[in-house]
């Protein structure tokens, strides 16, 4: 996880105006969400999840690599499909 000074620059080079959290313990996370923790690096693997309106997962996507990631094209299909079904 990026440092305070870190996510300030990623800030202020995008342009963001929310908030960027900044110095969470990568472990930690990897035990609550069960997302991949690689020990050699202290990294936390991609992971993505798409939440119901109700706060349920709709969708949770866990990558060790570099492919396997959630992309706009399918969230927007399993957004679409979900709503169909809940208007059934």
């Amino acid at each position: 996880m990026d440092t305070e000074e870190q996510a300030k620059g990623t800030v202020d080079e995008c342009e963001l105006n929310f908030p960027v959290g900044y110095g969470i313990d990568n472990k930690a996370i990897s035990e609550l969400t069960g997302c991949f923790y690689e020990e050699k690096r202290q990294i936390l693997h991609s992971t993505g999840y798409l939440i119901k309106p109700d706060g349920t997962v709709a969708v949770g996507v866990y990558s060790s690599g570099p492919i396997g990631r959630l992309v706009w094209q399918d969230v927007h299909a399993v957004v679409q499909y979900l709503k169909s079904m809940a208007a059934k």
